[in-house]
């Protein structure tokens, strides 16, 4: 029997969504667990699964469109089941005859037409371009088209649809940048004879992605989503910081030693997030985040681990790791960093945590203050492993030591209570054999 299957809520705060891309063809079977379609919100882009075996009767809009989470976005049926007569179908549904669904229900905003200049001869009807229906002046977009074209600077009655109706989206602006990219790489071509003088007409401006000495790269939800939390930490969290030197000489051995013998190969940034959760567990007023009403603190360690992604920094939250075991970490964490980077995280493996780790030693980084990730309280900045001269028992000796520094959101944390868990994250790192029992 046939069903709606309206936009999920894929993040909790979210109260519309990009749909990407339809992975099943109109007409298609599909079965329980296959992905019917890509839905992108500010922080991932997630594939959203099927509930049962059946089939995709009908889309009711195509890729590219911001749709409001809870309207319909297809007709479901069972596997074999036929449309029929699909107005009768969407009427008995409750849903608009697709030719209204994909103009009123998915919220396209018309240009509004020029009005003309007075005049005394009647108006000429005006052609429309190529391959482009007639509109009545009007020109029809997705709300994410209108969007991108106008952070790329490009005039929405400029661009071509190839939507329904001739209607623009999202790759219409996509293929416009594009194209203004490469005529901005093009090598000039060789001057031309000058024209013989004539009467001409100024033309108009053109829009482009930029210029010969630079190029506009529009925001992504992402990145638009990444400057805006980051922004209101700065104006809205009380940062303090504390830095603190840590002699890695001991925990290095032990990594060495692990991965002889073990299947799972460890990473320092591996031990250094169990080190945070030892800290976590001794000084639990560190495991908390401001609240308008209170300071709520967990009974569970739940850390953060930032991955750099071609898109943006993501933070997916590793969870429970107080009673996890280092090789398990290791294989959360590369589990998380695939997904991450192939686009596969959906919104709840972003959410909760009260600390992030950070770390940029693999690029060098000797020592960075990182923006806390609200709501959580704090964010450990972590540099590169590097030989110094150190005073042990009261004599000059070469050691590996790593520089970290520990931002936090004093609200819900004093400075005593901070410089408590980074002595505990001190001690956990320099005698690591506390990480592994």
């Amino acid at each position: 029997m046939a069903e709606l299957f309206r936009m999920p809520a894929v993040a909790a705060d979210a109260a519309t969504a990009v749909l990407s891309a339809w992975q099943v063809a109109e007409g298609a079977s599909f079965t329980k667990d296959d992905a019917l379609v890509s839905i992108e919100t500010d922080k991932a882009e997630v594939d959203v699964s099927a509930e049962r075996d059946g089939v995709l009767l009908k889309a009711l809009y195509e890729a590219g469109v911001e749709i409001e989470v809870g309207d319909p976005i297809a007709v479901l049926g069972t596997a074999g089941e036929q449309t029929g007569d699909l107005d009768a179908l969407l009427a008995e549904l409750g849903v608009a005859a697709p030719a209204e669904a994909r103009q009123a229900v998915r919220r396209d905003v018309p240009e509004e037409p020029a009005v003309p200049a007075p005049s005394a001869a009647p108006a000429l009807p005006l052609a429309p371009a190529s391959g482009e229906p007639d509109r009545g002046g009007r020109i029809f977009s997705s709300p994410l088209a209108r969007r991108l074209a106008r952070e790329a600077g490009l005039g929405i009655e400029a661009l071509t649809g190839t939507g329904p109706g001739g209607r623009i989206v999202r790759r219409d602006v996509e293929a416009a940048v594009a194209a203004g990219r490469a005529q901005a790489t093009e090598p000039p071509a060789p001057p031309a004879p000058a024209p013989v003088p004539q009467a001409t007409t100024p033309a108009a401006p053109a829009s482009a992605a930029g210029t010969g000495d630079h190029e506009d790269i529009p925001h992504t939800r992402m990145r638009r989503a990444i400057a805006r939390r980051l922004t209101e930490s700065k104006q809205h969290t009380p940062h303090f910081y504390l830095r603190a030197t840590c002699a890695v000489d001991e925990l290095l051995a032990l990594r060495q030693r692990i991965n002889a013998v073990s299947p799972v190969k460890i990473s320092v940034n591996d031990l250094l997030i169990k080190a945070v959760a030892t800290a976590h567990t001794q000084v639990p007023e560190m495991n908390a985040v401001w609240q308008p009403d209170a300071v709520r603190r967990f009974r569970t360690v739940d850390v953060s681990v930032a991955i750099a992604t071609d898109t943006g920094l993501v933070t997916p939250v590793l969870r429970g790791i107080e009673n996890l075991s280092v090789s398990a970490i290791a294989t959360r964490t590369r589990a998380f960093a695939e997904r991450a980077r192939s686009g596969r995280l959906v919104p709840a493996d972003l959410e909760g945590g009260s600390i992030t780790v950070s770390n940029l030693g693999m690029y060098g980084v000797e020592e960075f203050a990182a923006i806390i990730n609200p709501p959580q309280a704090a964010i450990l900045a972590i540099g590169a492993a590097r030989d110094e001269a150190v005073v042990r028992d009261g004599a000059v000796t070469a050691a590996k030591v790593l520089g970290v520094v520990l931002s936090v959101d004093h609200r819900p944390v004093d400075g005593a209570v901070a410089a408590r868990w980074l002595a505990a994250f001190t001690e956990a790192v320099e005698n690591p054999v506390r990480l592994v029992v």
